[in-house]
C-alpha cells in the first residue's frame, strides 16, 4: 500500500524525471552531504522513495540513486527502454505494424499507459510500446 510524502502528500513511491542535464544526488538532504551519484541525463526517470523539507530521495533503473533538490526533478512522466531492439508499434497490440525498434537506454516521453502498453513519444516518433520493455511506471499504474 502506497504511503504519502510528509511534504507533498503526494504518493510513494512515485516517478518523477531529472528536469536538468546535471543533477547530484547526495548521501543525505543537504548541501553539506557528499555526493555520491551524478545524474547527466535530462528527462530520465526516477523513482521518489522519501522527502525531507527541500530534498526528494531518488532511486535510478538500477537501484542507485541518493537525495536530489526538489528543483532538479520534474513531474513529467517518462520510461526508460530497459530491452534492446523493443518494438515501438503503431498499435497497442504485439501483431500491429513496427513504427520503430529502440536500443535500451532511450528515454521515451509517456503520453498515456494501460496496463499493458504505452503510447510514448520519442523526438517527434510516436507509438505503442510494452510495459514489459520499460522502466518508470508503478505496477498495474493507468495513465492517460
Amino acid at each position: 500500500m502506497p504511503s504519502t510524502g510528509p511534504v507533498t502528500n503526494l504518493p510513494l513511491p512515485r516517478f518523477v524525471s531529472i528536469k536538468t542535464s546535471r543533477a547530484f544526488a547526495r548521501r543525505g538532504p543537504s548541501e553539506t552531504h557528499r555526493v555520491d551519484w551524478i545524474y547527466e541525463r535530462r528527462d530520465l526517470p526516477v523513482r521518489v522513495t522519501g522527502e525531507f523539507e527541500h530534498w526528494r530521495r531518488v532511486e535510478d533503473s538500477e537501484g542507485e540513486g541518493g537525495w536530489v533538490h526538489y528543483s532538479l526533478l520534474s513531474g513529467v512522466r517518462t520510461v526508460l527502454v530497459v530491452n534492446d531492439m523493443a518494438a515501438l508499434r503503431s498499435r497497442p497490440r504485439p501483431e500491429a505494424p513496427q513504427v520503430a525498434y529502440l536500443e535500451a537506454g532511450v528515454v521515451a516521453r509517456i503520453m498515456e499507459c494501460d496496463p499493458g502498453w504505452c503510447r510514448v513519444s520519442i523526438d517527434g516518433t510516436r507509438g505503442w510500446i510494452s510495459r514489459g520493455d520499460v522502466w518508470g511506471l508503478e505496477p498495474g499504474e493507468v495513465l492517460d
